[in-house]
């Protein structure tokens, strides 16, 4: 998200989004967000749902690593060009299956794997709202996962428009407000991964991870 949109005033996160992805060729790499390959990686694979998917990366991801993966963004632009590649890549419909639609409605079901990896938007989003829903999404001995950033990238947008805070990894299990009784939280912390910023820049970007299981 480096793009700056100018006025926000109005728009909605559906709109705002649909135009970000309509309006260029491609955002994200397609690469899998290594937090989730690192931790995915140790857990027996089984139903997975990623929010706010993209282009797809996770899900595709997911799905050829065992999982049966459903990704779900507010553009449709994103969700055509995810289902696309998934099927460049080979895998069935219900391997790696994806929804346009609104992010305040996630999908019935249990799931294994709840995933949601940088979910900020520069337009008021109801994010600790969608974040709890998630939650109550996932199967008992399932997994939560949160991967956000820690402060706003160089070159980004995605704090304008809007009083968004970016969340310390205690401050994140706390808005999640799960019952300890049901969860347990396995890891609260900030990572540093590298990162190449649209000049070819080589910056180092810390992330809050948070990882939790349903008992």
């Amino acid at each position: 998200m480096h793009a700056h949109d100018g006025d926000r005033s109005g728009q909605t996160p559906a709109d705002f989004w649909e135009h970000r992805y309509s309006s260029s060729e491609r955002i994200w790499s397609g690469k899998v967000n290594q937090v989730l390959a690192d931790v995915a990686a140790s857990l027996l694979p089984g139903r997975a749902l990623d929010l706010g998917c993209g282009e797809g990366a996770d899900v595709i991801w997911l799905a050829q690593h065992g999982w049966t993966a459903t990704g779900m963004d507010i553009s449709r632009t994103a969700i055509d060009r995810a289902a696309a590649t998934a099927q460049a890549e080979g895998l069935e419909p219900e391997r790696a299956r994806f929804i346009a639609g609104d992010l305040t409605e996630v999908p019935e079901g249990a799931y294994d794997l709840v995933t949601a990896s940088f979910f900020h938007s520069p337009v008021e989003l109801a994010r600790a709202d969608i974040l709890r829903q998630a939650a109550e999404r996932v199967a008992h001995g399932g997994h939560l996962l949160i991967t956000a950033h820690a402060d706003p990238p160089p070159a980004s947008d995605i704090s304008d428009g809007h009083d968004q805070r970016f969340l310390s990894p205690d401050e994140q299990v706390a808005q999640l407000d799960l019952d300890p009784e049901l969860w347990s939280v396995l890891i609260a912390e900030k990572r540093a991964r590298q990162a190449t910023m649209p000049d070819g820049r080589q910056v180092v970007l810390e992330d809050v991870v948070v990882l939790a299981r349903r008992a």
